[in-house]
């Protein structure tokens, strides 16, 4: 390899090496209860979301616990956009709602854009708040 082509070489693994820089893991998390759902019911259940976020792959984990449902869960996801105080579709259904919930999903940019900006929430369903019992939303 001449002078000029090891130059070409080093310059692009630089460049490659520069785009991983940005690559990161980032920690969320969300504290399920009735007064966070629109609108809020009397219920004492509470729970909690641990998630993880990697930018670089838009892999999104999560692990989800609640305790104290007024019945069982008939419904678990993430829903999105959405604000606090707003509702909003689902986005990513669990394949059971029975806790714990855990579970792996790559994101298209826009989801993944939405989780980081805080647009998305965890709302566990009940026969009686059809509507989500408790919920909570993702943030970092």
């Amino acid at each position: 390899m001449n002078w000029f082509g090891a130059s070409i070489f080093a310059l692009v693994a630089l460049g490659c090496g520069a785009c991983t820089a940005f690559a990161e893991v980032v920690k969320m998390k969300a504290e399920l209860k009735a007064s966070n759902e629109v609108p809020p019911n009397s219920s004492t259940a509470t729970g909690s979301v641990e998630a993880t976020l990697d930018t670089s792959s838009r892999s999104l984990t999560w692990l989800v616990n609640y305790a104290g449902l007024s019945g069982p869960a008939v419904g678990a996801h993430f829903h999105g956009p959405g604000e606090p105080g707003k509702n909003a579709g689902i986005v990513l259904p669990f394949k059971s709602p029975l806790a714990p919930i855990q579970g792996e999903a790559v994101l298209t940019e826009i989801q993944a854009a939405d989780v980081l900006a805080g647009k998305w929430y965890v709302n566990v369903h009940t026969e009686r708040n059809p509507g989500g019992e408790i919920r909570g939303q993702l943030v970092r």
